[in-house]
């Protein structure tokens, strides 16, 4: 029986309690529609603002991808990996905030203050999650990664009813907001609650593993960085691993990502996909915790398993869609997996690294994360061109978490690598 939690290990997973409200109101839900609303109304066609806001995020996820192992590789050495975190934490932070008080008219300085709110999120969540060695041990990372993950559904709903609340009762004219001024309530909202619930991290969480410092530690860190690229194909699991990671993480971030898109080529309106999103987050919280339990009763290995496997399903299905009704059934089947999935990707991986090596690692473990996005939305769009059909696109995913499953059961167990 799994002994309760420590302080290190909750004040870590207080921090997915604390970026979820990043992760639905600033990515996902509200200022995706607030930049359309401010383009539309500076004359710039709808089309072109899907295009720019499409760009700007390639952009900081390109920024991002290249840096992270650099930075990671620094971040080793002792000392250094809070700093980071602190760094982009408050990079991030503080241009969520910053998003409110910039004029609703001025959409190409909204996407440049959300570019690097971006990078500040994504950015912290490298060393987020490289901080995981360092709070518990092996036999417990599966646990303590899917607890963050539910955490992180739950707290996500809180600050996006509020958020929600506030938009809906100023457009009904029920309190003496604007629309803009509203959602610019949100982004504080945003900013407020992922400053507020990181401070358990800063106080209670250290870097345990490190290499000693040394002189000049960035000339140092890229010879380091240079020899572990050389040798990365020596180390057999952690290499196939991440070659499988790569495709079936595609699969669940095109999902993800483009569940919005699919819904309204269904018909289905933005209040109910609102409505659905919500819901899938609710659903997803309890189920990331499970995946968690079994994995210390059936091993990570085989639930990931479990999670590929639903996904093809969900594929599958989506192929078959034409109801509302199936639209439900099809996002709580992600619901199930979607935690899971991630969250045990990245126990599983931080068991096969070196600790003291770990933010050079998650560096990695990012930019396959971050390029894995790029096939799996142009796999959906040539297959839904070509075919003239949304749900088809979708159907085409189940080649990548094939390709995924296949590569992953050649990889063995960490305490076998």
């Amino acid at each position: 029986m799994m002994k309760r939690f420590t302080k290190e290990e909750n004040s870590w997973i207080f921090y997915d309690w604390a970026s979820s409200a990043y992760s639905i109101i600033i990515s996902t839900a509200v200022f995706p529609i607030y930049y359309k609303a401010a383009a539309t109304n500076a004359g710039v066609s709808a089309a072109n603002s899907t295009a720019y806001l499409g760009y700007t995020i390639s952009i900081a996820t390109f920024i991002l991808a290249m840096l992270g192992p650099i930075l990671g590789t620094i971040a080793d050495y002792q000392g250094y990996k809070k700093r980071f975190f602190s760094f982009f934490f408050t990079l991030g932070m503080g241009f969520t905030a910053l998003l409110a008080f910039i004029p609703s008219e001025q959409w190409l300085l909204l996407l440049a203050c959300y570019t690097l709110a971006a990078i500040g999120f994504s950015g912290t969540n490298i060393f987020y999650d490289a901080f995981l060695v360092d709070v518990t041990t092996e036999e417990r990372m599966n646990r303590i990664s899917a607890r963050g993950f539910g955490l992180g559904y739950i707290g996500s709903t809180i600050p996006f009813i509020i958020s929600i609340a506030i938009i809906v009762l100023a457009q009904s004219e029920l309190i003496p907001l604007s629309t803009t001024a509203a959602s610019k309530t949100a982004f504080i909202i945003t900013a407020v609650w992922w400053g507020l619930f990181t401070i358990p991290l800063f106080k209670n969480v250290q870097q345990r593993y490190y290499i000693e410092r040394e002189a000049n530690p960035v000339f140092n860190s890229f010879k380091r960085l240079f020899k572990t690229l050389k040798e990365v194909q020596k180390h057999r699991a952690l290499f196939l691993f991440l070659l499988a990671y790569f495709f079936y993480i595609d699969g669940v971030g095109t999902i993800i990502t483009m569940s919005t898109a699919y819904g309204t080529d269904l018909g289905i309106n933005s209040t109910s996909l609102l409505i659905i999103l919500f819901i899938t987050q609710v659903v997803a919280a309890p189920f990331a915790i499970l995946y968690g339990r079994l994995s210390e009763r059936f091993t990570g290995k085989k639930m990931l398993y479990v999670g590929i496997v639903i996904y093809m399903g969900v594929c599958i299905y989506a192929y078959f869609l034409d109801s509302t009704l199936d639209f439900w059934i099809l996002a709580m089947l992600v619901a199930t997996s979607q935690g899971g999935i991630q969250a045990l990707s990245r126990s599983y991986y931080a068991k096969l690294i070196p600790k003291e090596k770990a933010n050079e690692f998650f560096g990695f473990y990012n930019i396959f994360g971050k390029f894995a996005s790029i096939m799996g939305p142009l796999l959906v769009g040539v297959t839904a061109q070509v075919t003239g059909n949304s749900s088809s696109g979708v159907f085409s995913l189940v080649i990548l978490f094939i390709i995924g499953i296949l590569i992953l059961i050649k990889v063995p167990e960490p305490n076998k690598a």
